[in-house]
């Protein structure tokens, strides 16, 4: 099974490869096809209310960690901005097997998503590394804390790899207040629907300077600025805090 799974992401990676090559500045311009395309028809069918995005820098990596709600989410939060935004999505996304999987792929890559292994422990922390390069290139980053969409509309608890990553970048970590998306999509619908107010709240840069010279274990600054971030998350957005993680959802 194991030398079967290799082959099968080898032949993926070359069908990946093969793409990019004969089709990698179509795929490099998805991403600005869809700002000229998608994020108006977003802005025009549910006209989201937007406050505080003179807190996203012009220019400069920084990470804009927001409450999941909904696959909307990021859509419409890029709909609203004028700079790109990388988001993190689930590996699996890039490991569907054969031509289509590749496609799939290739796809993800051109819209600016960055895979991530969810499994936890290592793997997660070596996703998240790989997002460095694109912070310390002046990039904004998208993240989702609670690491999968709340199944219930309330705010569960942040996963620390967050503020490690803010930590390592040496970027400003901007808490994000999404609302209403989980109307527009529920989780389960693969049609978005019309008639549902959606507004991003966007607030000031968490002050991390408390923490940089703290005397405490990494483990325990991690986890304090990613509660930190919570709280200011849930002062956005108004839900009701759950302090366990949200309940990883079956595949399919």
């Amino acid at each position: 099974m194991g030398v079967l799974m290799i082959g099968c992401r080898f032949g993926q990676l070359k069908w990946v490869r093969h793409l990019k090559n004969r089709f990698g500045g179509w795929l490099s311009s998805l991403y600005s096809l869809g700002k000229l395309t998608v994020a108006p028809a977003l802005r025009i069918l549910w006209r989201p209310k937007v406050t505080g995005r003179e807190h996203v820098p012009a220019t400069g990596g920084a990470i804009l960690a927001a409450n999941h709600l909904s696959f909307a989410d990021q859509l419409f939060v890029p709909a609203v901005l004028p700079r790109k935004v990388y988001y993190l999505a689930k590996a699996e996304y890039f490991r569907a097997p054969g031509p289509a999987g590749a496609l799939a792929a290739a796809l993800a890559h051109g819209l600016g998503q960055i895979p991530i292994d969810r499994s936890g422990g290592r793997s997660s922390l070596a996703a998240l590394d790989a997002t460095l390069p694109v912070l310390r290139a002046g990039e904004l980053v998208g993240i989702f804390p609670e690491g999968t969409r709340s199944p219930d509309g309330r705010l569960y608890r942040g996963r620390t790899g967050v503020a490690k990553l803010a930590l390592d970048a040496g970027v400003p970590l901007i808490p994000v207040g999404i609302i209403g998306t989980d109307r527009v999509q529920p989780i389960g619908a693969r049609v978005p629907r019309l008639g549902y107010p959606v507004e991003i709240r966007i607030g000031k840069p968490l002050d991390l300077t408390p923490w940089q010279d703290a005397d405490l274990p990494m483990g325990r600054i991690r986890r304090e600025i990613t509660d930190a971030l919570m709280a200011e998350i849930r002062a956005l957005t108004g839900q009701e805090y759950v302090n366990s993680y949200s309940p990883r959802r079956s595949p399919g």
